[in-house]
C-alpha cells in the first residue's frame, strides 16, 4: 500500500489547460516525480520541500510532462485523434495499413458508457466505439484497440483468424499487457499511470511517473 502523504490542488495549469496537483510524500527523500492521474498533471515531492523547492520542481517536472507529450506524439507520427471525426479518419488509415483497408466501419466514435470493455463493434452494422478513458493512453494502446475492434468487422469470433490479422501490427502483444496491467491495477484502487516509455507503472506511490533527483 501507499505511504500516507499530503495532496494539495494549485492553481497551476499545464501548457494545455490540465489542472495540476502537488502531492508531498514521507517516503520520498531525493526524487521528484510527475505522471497524469484522470487528466490531473500530479507532481510528487518529498514531504520537507520548502515552498520555494515546490514552485521550482513543479515547474521542472511540468515541463519534462510537455516534452514527453511531444516526443510521444512526433513517434506515433499522427496528432491523437480527438474528435469522433479525427478517430474515424484515423481507424482508415490503420485499417488500410494494417489490415489491407478491408475493414470499412460505418461509424467510429467515442463513448462514455463504457465502462467494462476499452471497446466494442457490431460487424452486422459496422459500428465501432472506443471507451472514453482510452483517450490518456498512449497513441499505441489507442491503436490496438482501434484495430481490435476494426478486425472484428473482418472475423467476430476470437479464434486464429482474428488474431492473425492483429499480428500485423508490432505492438499487440505490449499493448495487451498494458491494457491488462491497467485493469489489474484498477480492480485493486490503484492509480493506473503511465511510465516514461509507455508502461503500466508498478510503483504504487508514484504510477506512470516521471522522475528525477532533487538535488
Amino acid at each position: 500500500m501507499a505511504g500516507a502523504g499530503n495532496r494539495s490542488s494549485t492553481s497551476l495549469t499545464t501548457a494545455e489547460g490540465a489542472p495540476v496537483e502537488v502531492r508531498r510524500s514521507a517516503r520520498r527523500r531525493r526524487t521528484v516525480a510527475a505522471f497524469w492521474e484522470n487528466g490531473t498533471a500530479v507532481v510528487a515531492i518529498p514531504a520537507h520541500f520548502s515552498g520555494a523547492q515546490e514552485r521550482e520542481w513543479v515547474q521542472r517536472m511540468l515541463e519534462k510532462l510537455r516534452a514527453q507529450g511531444t516526443r510521444g506524439r512526433k513517434a506515433a507520427g499522427t496528432r491523437r485523434a480527438g474528435s469522433d471525426a479525427e478517430l474515424a479518419a484515423h481507424a482508415s488509415v490503420l485499417s488500410a495499413k494494417y489490415l489491407g483497408g478491408r475493414a470499412v466501419p460505418t461509424s467510429v466514435r467515442w463513448v462514455t458508457n463504457q465502462n467494462s470493455r476499452w471497446g466494442s463493434a457490431t460487424p452486422s452494422e459496422g459500428t465501432i466505439r472506443l471507451s472514453h478513458k482510452l483517450q490518456p493512453m498512449p497513441q499505441w494502446v489507442i491503436d490496438y484497440v482501434l484495430l481490435h475492434e476494426l478486425a472484428h468487422l473482418l472475423v467476430a469470433a476470437h479464434n486464429a483468424a482474428f488474431w492473425r490479422l492483429l499480428a500485423a501490427y508490432p505492438e499487440t502483444e505490449r499493448a495487451k499487457a498494458f491494457l491488462e496491467g491497467v485493469s489489474f491495477a484498477t480492480a485493486r484502487g490503484l492509480p493506473a499511470g503511465v511510465d516514461d516509455v509507455g508502461n503500466p507503472a508498478n510503483d504504487v506511490d508514484a504510477a506512470g511517473e516521471l522522475e528525477d533527483a532533487a538535488r
